[in-house]
């Protein structure tokens, strides 16, 4: 497994990153897709044996059991100095009302840590941004949470480039704890954060690290057809389905690439994400050990100028989603 370093901090990760929220009890949550704990602990075991050291989480994934999951089987199978960890907080959580106000930012880091069984998290990230509380609220108890040695660096996820610059230059001026990361929606048939938020991030030296890189699977398979997952999957209808005819042509270029260079389709679209110079490390859920093992063969699939140039063409401007 490669590795590159985590923006401009001392962290070095794996060029991809375990989403999971796939671990987690089907009966807590909004997910009843998701895999619970005997069957996630050993695609947790198989990606650290790939050489996956970078996990992401969140507090309000399946009410908090993904966290419990995971932390109990990175206890047991990796030290802890050889791992990154990540969680989020924004959701509301059964005694949290949600948002990133200083009661929430400083209840959810003690609860998160409480459910991993960790001392502190590597990286901190705020899930969306809070139209309701002051920023300046919202960094300030970033900033305490980091020097309280809870989490080791801050990290954002899903927002307009105008209020990431805001967050920056505010932290900035206070002499704040800056964000080290953005966590955006980023993949084949959604790149509207090229126009604007790459390039502010590699200005400021932000590692980018993209959720829904197979844009939930379309990518990965014929278009069109469905699994159990992309069927109950509400939020994931809001961020594509108005757009699927175009989305289809670019998948079919994946499709006919992938067979042209005997691969997989999922190997195709993540190795055109890793050539990005803008990515960090994509973050890739797996429920399945085949699944999984397939996605970390993408970091040696080499693709030419031509390759990628093919794969882009169809592209079409797409509405920003996902920032609620």
């Amino acid at each position: 497994m490669k590795t590159i370093q985590l923006g401009n901090t001392d962290l070095t990760v794996s060029r991809l990153c375990l989403g999971c929220m796939t671990y987690g009890e089907p009966d807590r949550g909004r997910h009843a897709w998701t895999l619970p704990e005997e069957s996630s602990r050993p695609l947790i075991r198989q990606a650290l044996d790939a050489g996956i050291n970078f996990f992401d989480t969140a507090n309000s994934y399946s009410d908090g059991s993904s966290e419990e999951i995971v932390g109990r089987a990175l206890k047991e199978y990796a030290r802890r100095d050889d791992i990154v960890v990540a969680t989020k907080v924004y959701f509301p959580m059964s005694n949290l009302s949600g948002g990133l106000s200083r009661k929430n930012i400083l209840q959810s880091i003690d609860d998160s840590l409480g459910r991993l069984g960790m001392d502190h998290v590597d990286l901190l990230q705020i899930h969306r941004w809070d139209y309701d509380t002051p920023l300046e609220e919202t960094l300030e108890a970033l900033h305490d949470v980091v020097k309280s040695g809870k989490a080791r660096y801050i990290g954002a996820s899903s927002m307009y480039a105008w209020q990431f610059a805001k967050a920056l230059y505010t932290a900035d001026l206070h002499g704040w704890t800056r964000f080290v990361s953005m966590q955006d929606q980023y993949n084949l048939i959604q790149r509207e954060e090229e126009r604007e938020m790459h390039p502010l991030c590699q200005a400021e030296g932000i590692a980018v690290l993209p959720w829904s890189p197979l844009a939930r699977g379309r990518l990965t398979r014929p278009w069109g057809e469905t699994t159990a997952r992309s069927v109950s999957d509400e939020y994931g209808s809001t961020l594509y389905d108005k757009t699927e005819e175009n989305d289809g042509a670019i998948a079919q270029r994946v499709a006919a690439l992938a067979e042209d260079k005997g691969v997989s389709r999922a190997q195709i679209a993540l190795a055109w994400m890793l050539a990005k110079p803008a990515v960090t490390a994509p973050i890739i859920g797996a429920s399945r050990a085949e699944q999984l093992s397939d996605l970390v063969q993408a970091v040696d699939v080499e693709l030419t100028p031509s390759d990628i140039a093919e794969l882009e063409s169809a592209y079409q401007p797409h509405n920003l989603v996902g920032f609620e």
